[in-house]
């Protein structure tokens, strides 16, 4: 990995607590404005302090992002289909040129093992690191797998494989039992999780707790943040948790005194 890599990668993984808090709010792409994400800045600006990296897609950063906003930016480049549509068959919507244009820190897309167009997936990110290598940009590779297949230890850690032996630098995968033989089958590449749909505060501190524990890098959450009843105090919790090594009791205290502070 040349110093160029090592240097983005030291902006989004904190050398010091080798840990991140990545914000996604990409969901757009597929979503359209999703619930909590309809005014994008709106949303975002309050929870950048607290945020180590943001994960969004080109557009969105365009148009609701100032110009001035300091936290690296992991950029979705993938996409080209809806949620009204099978949502493996995703191209590389976003060149390496436009990444380099707009600064970005890493680059990101999708793998759907298991999904109908799981070969063209893999594809997708041969073709973007082998890109991306050339600038010395990282790629982190959002695992998702086929709608028949569990999200265990067993298929998340097959999809995780696969992306880092096509060159991944980075994984984006779910928390499942059995989580540290996903993180062993990473290698050293950091592992960071989703926070998927959107659950009970204290069950998603509980998630990242445990994913941390278990060898996570970090988590790369969105609508367990946004769309909370206080996005400011889950994000400020969710922070303890990964950073601080706080306990999931420490941690919802501090999101149930910033919701009554509201």
């Amino acid at each position: 990995m040349n110093w160029g890599m090592r240097n983005r990668m030291s902006r989004i993984i904190n050398p010091k607590t080798k840990s991140c808090v990545m914000l996604a709010v990409d969901h757009g792409y597929f979503q359209g404005p999703t619930t909590g994400l309809r005014n994008l800045a709106k949303a975002v600006d309050p929870l950048l302090p607290y945020a180590d990296a943001l994960m969004i897609a080109r557009g969105g950063l365009r148009n609701w992002i100032t110009h001035d906003m300091d936290k690296p930016i992991v950029l979705r480049v993938s996409g080209g289909q809806s949620v009204l549509k099978e949502l493996s068959n995703e191209v590389i919507t976003t060149s390496i040129d436009s990444a380099i244009r707009l600064n970005a820190s890493a680059v990101t897309c999708s793998v759907y093992v298991g999904g109908e167009y799981e070969k063209e997936t893999i594809h997708n990110l041969a073709k973007l690191v082998n890109e991306a290598e050339k600038y010395g940009i990282p790629v982190l590779a959002v695992t998702a797998v086929g709608k028949e297949m569990a999200r265990d230890a067993r298929y998340l850690g097959l999809a995780s494989r696969i992306c880092i032996e096509t060159g991944a630098h980075m994984i984006k995968t779910y928390y499942c039992d059995g989580f540290e033989d996903v993180v062993e089958a990473c290698g050293n590449a950091p592992v960071v999780i989703a926070g998927g749909k959107k659950m009970p505060e204290r069950e998603a501190l509980q998630m990242a707790y445990d994913a941390v524990s278990k060898g996570a890098s970090g988590v790369d959450m969105g609508r367990n943040i946004f769309q909370s009843d206080s996005p400011v105090s889950m994000i400020k919790a969710v922070r303890g948790i990964v950073h601080d090594k706080i306990s999931v009791d420490e941690a919802y205290n501090i999101y149930e005194q910033g919701k009554k502070a509201k």
